[in-house]
């Protein structure tokens, strides 16, 4: 709308059309959880159709990541996140875990046993694909506690002025103390 406005100012010159410019606007924070959870959903699928590669120490692996990682979106989405922690969780999503499961996918059916240097190279990854999930749940959660107590250490300061203490039936007039 603005844009349509200048745009008449001063004859269209340099005018992009409007959804030109909504493409270009970041998503916002509920966007970019419903794209991450999209995109949880579309790695579940990925890990179904891997079960029957998958060793089964690896699968029981991917899918407790998966299990916390659909856990901590629900968490964000309802009590928010830093954006560095939002980052980290997408990319864990969209591209750490589904990469590894698809560059092991891609070795030759030979090398999809329990015990080969392969299955073990993706066990790894996927141990510390898991930490990593566990120490950015653990960060999301105890940034939502140390910010409940530094809301309630202003609260107590914004309310707590000089000694006087307001409860609910309590009032005070001009010049009276308690």
């Amino acid at each position: 709308m603005v844009a349509k406005f200048f745009g008449s100012l001063f004859g269209g010159a340099g005018h992009e059309p409007e959804h030109a410019l909504d493409e270009q606007l970041p998503l916002t924070q509920a966007q970019e959880l419903e794209e991450t959870r999209t995109a949880l959903g579309t790695l579940r699928s990925a890990i179904r159709r891997a079960g029957s590669v998958l060793p089964p120490l690896a699968l029981s692996r991917v899918r407790q990541t998966d299990d916390l990682l659909a856990n901590l979106i629900d968490h964000i989405a309802e009590h928010g996140a830093s954006t560095e922690q939002r980052v980290l969780l997408n990319a864990i999503v969209t591209d750490y875990l589904p990469t590894s499961l698809r560059v092991y996918r891609a070795l030759p059916p030979e090398t999809h046993t329990d015990a080969s240097p392969e299955s073990e190279k993706l066990l790894e990854q996927l141990d510390i694909l898991h930490s990593t999930a566990l120490d950015l749940d653990h960060q999301v959660r105890t940034g939502a506690i140390a910010e409940l107590s530094v809301h309630g250490r202003f609260l107590q300061d914004k309310f707590d002025v000089g000694g006087i203490h307001l409860t609910p039936d309590s009032t005070l007039r001009e010049g009276e103390t308690h």
